[in-house]
């Protein structure tokens, strides 16, 4: 084994060590049914479904973004997007839990805010509550992500990977 391979382990370990916490408290689960090969997430409804093909694996009740009507069309509208992006990314240690990223902006959505010469803004994930209480917040409380309990992100965690399409409809 190479040095630099035996420091990535090294690395890996003192990170899963570091976030599993007490014994029965990790955050991070494991999955092992069928694959999520899709996220669709109906704004109007207020829910998210995990697919395997056609079949729905999960139901999520979901909050928005603030001003939830709409597709986002600049950064800070309070609008959570609409239409097909990809999990990009994933945030172990995000300040709401968990979170996957999703690949807003496109390049329409770049296009649709540079002709309204704003920034069409980023950084949309699917999360759990902030460190604070929900409690002190209402529905639609986010800067336009999809926001589910603690719980529930870290079964999504555990069930999508990177590169899942994510379609959100109206």
């Amino acid at each position: 084994m190479d040095r630099k391979t035996f420091l990535q382990g090294l690395l890996a370990m003192s990170t899963i060590g570091a976030c599993s916490g007490k014994p029965g408290t990790s955050r991070f689960k494991t999955y092992h049914g069928p694959e999520v090969t899709r996220v669709v997430v109906y704004k109007s409804a207020r829910n998210m479904y995990l697919l395997h093909r056609d079949r729905v694996l999960k139901r999520y009740h979901i909050d928005l973004g603030f001003a939830p009507d709409g597709h986002k069309q600049a950064e800070g509208d309070g609008r959570t997007p609409e239409g097909d992006y990809l999990v990009d990314r994933r945030n172990p240690n995000s300040a709401f839990h968990l979170s996957l990223g999703l690949s807003y902006p496109n390049a329409q959505d770049r296009a649709r805010a540079r002709a309204l010469g704003r920034d069409p803004g980023g950084d949309i994930f699917i999360h759990g509550d902030p460190r604070l209480s929900r409690r002190l917040r209402g529905p639609d409380w986010t800067a336009g992500c999809i926001a589910v309990t603690n719980d529930e992100i870290e079964d999504i965690y555990a069930m999508v990977t990177t590169g899942t399409p994510v379609s959100i409809y109206p």
